[in-house]
């Protein structure tokens, strides 16, 4: 990967631009993980208690285009139930065209699944992640979460894995995600989650979109983990755009 020390403008970007700026890299055998997350000047990870609050143009345009790029998107129950989550929604042309060019997408033009971590498989059945989809979600759970939980999530549609015992560890979820071909992984929260996956030095990527806004309050920081660990990086590029967003992408020292 090539570093880039100048800021790019955003709107400079053709969508194939901005599709091979942030391309995985290619053949990859084992699961690549880009973690995205907005936050505000002062490390607000949200507004409001969601992220959806600190959303700018910029940052909804370089969001799709990752989805687009990616096999799956990962994020925690959380997550899921604070932010109503639904099923991704993809371009089939565009993403069966970034298969074509190795970088993405998909041969048939699905969408990404979302993958749920959840140790309880505590997922409502009537939730949009079930209701709102047009490829069944992928639960990875655990062998002691209620049986009749995982049964009522498989007969909605959902794709129930066990992950482990008593909680599914960063290796166990990303075994789960590599023996179904699923390489390329777009964590999108929450704080808990993606704090995991770090101090198990099991992130690759982050692309961090800085909101223009000041927020106060005790919202809390994009990652949050039991111990503090140093995780050197460097930054792969900028993009900015004219309402004053700032588009990083980070990428594993």
């Amino acid at each position: 990967m090539q570093r880039s020390h100048n800021a790019i403008q955003l709107t400079d970007l053709t969508p194939d631009d901005l599709a091979q700026l942030y391309a995985y890299p290619a053949e990859l055998r084992e699961p690549y993980v880009r973690a995205n997350f907005v936050s505000s000047i002062d490390g607000a990870a949200t507004s409001d208690g969601q992220s959806a609050g600190l959303g700018t143009p910029a940052d909804k345009t370089v969001f799709l285009m990752l989805r687009e790029l990616a096999d799956v998107v990962l994020v925690g129950a959380g997550t899921v139930r604070a932010e109503n989550y639904g099923g991704a929604r993809t371009d089939p042309q565009l993403r069966r065209a970034l298969h074509e060019r190795g970088i993405g997408g998909h041969p048939d033009g699905t969408a990404p699944p979302i993958a749920v971590v959840t140790a309880s498989a505590a997922i409502d059945v009537g939730a949009r992640l079930l209701t709102d989809t047009t490829v069944p979600p992928l639960i990875i759970t655990t062998t002691t979460a209620p049986a009749d939980r995982k049964q009522q999530l498989a007969d909605a549609g959902a794709d129930v894995v066990e992950g482990g015992d008593l909680a599914v560890t960063p290796k166990a979820l990303l075994r789960v995600l590599a023996e179904r071909g699923l390489h390329r992984v777009l964590c999108e929260g929450g704080p808990h989650l993606f704090g995991e996956l770090l101090a198990a030095d099991a992130v690759d990527e982050l692309c961090l979109t800085t909101a223009p806004l000041l927020v106060g309050g005790t919202a809390r920081r994009i990652s949050l983990s039991a111990h503090e660990f140093d995780r050197p990086m460097y930054r792969a590029h900028i993009l900015l755009d004219d309402d004053g967003t700032m588009l990083t992408r980070w990428a594993r020292a």
